[in-house]
């Protein structure tokens, strides 16, 4: 890995664009080197776990909102298109509509990888748009699998060294110019083409986290595959010729210099030299849970505290104590009211640590639809639990969060339960068991079990197994075998959605 400085220009002092970080992400995007073939698998994996998690959620208001929008924008397949998770790959849409509907899909239930450095990021987001324009265009699976390992390793690596978050920034800032720089490497463009792409996916990406604040609605879905459509528009003006703002990193009105650290800012970002193979994706992790990562760890340790405990009504506190980002974005610092309201929507409550602690060691057992329903959520009991739960900042947890040592990093958190008998329980879990480091780290077995059971009841067993299969055979896909990953529904099951424009 090569580590670039980043800090503003002012704009008398021309910048080259060989020093200018997107030129440098652009040189490693149009690198051919070849992928790994623990990345390939990893990539399988991750395209298996982003169907399971898509269906399951494929008759959910936002999803079949999307889906209705993209299918507005029919294709050909003689013209070129994409698939739509759930519709059968005869039928083709716009790849930008494509990925519009399909990244809803696969964020909606909040069940997908994670990444989490100094900023936070669903590398998995990276998917759609790449697969789309795969598709439309009749790339190979090998394509699809270079494409992919640049979009995870952009991503990965700016979130490794750029904040968004104190900032009040959105995560798709960083996604957008990544998922440009896929279908770069995808489609084999030359460097000065995906360096266009990639400063006007920057300029267009910059949002603010209120989609992640207070009464969260469905845009926390829609955003980053709103970043994958503006992604394909990007490369899509870039292959015309058309150029983009110029340096928008490192320029004196740029993203930096306004929306992050300012003009003093100084940012150090390690990318892999050229011939370097990208590996970032092997550092991301999937979730077992249906839930904001950092929950993962702590739902794990939920289970395993409630056989300690005989009467959960005998409890007087519970204190998570744990990284700053878990206790302001989805803890008690946060100051939202609506964490700690059973009538708040389920986008908030998977965003709530004391909600879904609660339920957690109430019920040794994590659903992705049943821990949510408004009936669950409105137990009474459950809401003394839950109004007992509240989070501290430890600066230990914290820096273990930050830690670039992957064998000390931890998202989860030291919980100490107060009962009524003064008696304290106190036990600690640093990542999720299904985490790499964790008790039992996902393997393609864990991935596919996953797939059967979100799908189970919703697809049938035949479709299960002829995309599991096509999927596995990724590397072997022959050019225009690439609607072989959609996964579909019969259409009498298929919810319609609501008209609109389209």
């Amino acid at each position: 890995m090569i580590t670039h400085d980043v800090k503003v220009y002012p704009s008398k002092a021309t910048l080259k664009r060989e020093d200018q970080l997107a030129w440098k992400i652009a040189a490693m995007a149009a690198d051919k080197v070849p992928v790994a073939r623990d990345v390939a698998a990893m990539i399988v994996n991750r395209i298996i776990d982003n169907a399971a998690v898509a269906i399951a959620a494929i008759n959910r208001r936002p999803v079949t909102s999307a889906r209705g929008m993209a299918l507005g924008h029919a294709r050909s397949r003689a013209a070129g298109g994409a698939t739509v998770f759930g519709v059968p790959a005869t039928r083709r849409v716009s790849p930008e509509w494509a990925a519009w509907a399909n990244g809803t899909a696969v964020r909606e239930l909040d069940m997908h990888d994670t990444f989490l450095a100094a900023d936070y990021s669903h590398p998995g987001d990276n998917i759609p748009p790449i697969l789309a324009v795969a598709q439309t265009l009749e790339k190979s699976g090998r394509d699809l699998i270079r494409g992919l390992a640049t979009g995870y390793e952009v991503q990965i690596d700016l979130v490794r060294a750029i904040c968004l978050h104190e900032h009040k920034i959105d995560h798709i800032a960083h996604l957008c110019p990544a998922q440009a720089a896929g279908i770069g490497t995808l489609l084999g463009l030359k460097a000065e083409v995906i360096y266009q792409a990639v400063q006007q996916a920057v300029h267009v990406s910059f949002t603010t986290r209120q989609s992640r604040k207070g009464e969260i609605s469905s845009w926390k879905a829609y955003a980053p595959a709103h970043a994958g459509k503006l992604a394909i528009e990007a490369v899509d003006r870039a292959m015309r010729g058309e150029g983009a703002p110029s340096p928008v990193y490192e320029g004196e009105d740029s993203v930096i210099a306004w929306m992050l650290d300012g003009p003093e800012a100084h940012y150090k970002v390690s990318l892999p030299a050229i011939g370097e193979a990208k590996r970032a994706i092997l550092d991301s992790y999937t979730k077992e849970h249906s839930a904001e990562y950092q929950s993962q760890a702590l739902i794990d340790l939920a289970f395993r505290l409630r056989g300690q405990i005989e009467d959960l009504e005998k409890i007087e506190k519970i204190v998570i104590h744990t990284s700053h980002h878990t206790h302001y974005v989805i803890g008690t610092g946060a100051n939202d009211p609506q964490k700690m309201d059973p009538k708040a929507s389920r986008e908030t409550l998977d965003h709530s640590i004391m909600y879904i602690f609660a339920v957690a060691l109430q019920d040794g057992r994590w659903h992705h639809v049943d821990s949510y329903t408004p009936k669950r959520a409105g137990r009474a009991d459950t809401v003394r639990l839950w109004h007992k739960i509240e989070t501290r900042e430890d600066p230990e947890w914290t820096r273990r969060y930050h830690s670039l040592d992957t064998d000390e990093k931890a998202f989860g958190g030291r919980v100490e339960i107060l009962m009524a008998d003064g008696s304290r329980i106190v036990d600690e879990m640093a990542v999720a068991n299904a985490h790499p480091l964790g008790a039992k780290p996902f393997g393609r077995e864990d991935y596919i079990r996953k797939f059967r059971i979100l799908t189970e009841g919703i697809i049938a067993p035949r479709e299960a197994e002829r995309f599991l299969e096509a999927a596995q055979g990724l590397p072997r896909l022959a050019a225009g075998e690439l609607h072989r990953l959609n996964v579909a529904l019969p259409a009498a099951d298929l919810a319609v959605a609501k008209p609109g424009i389209f």
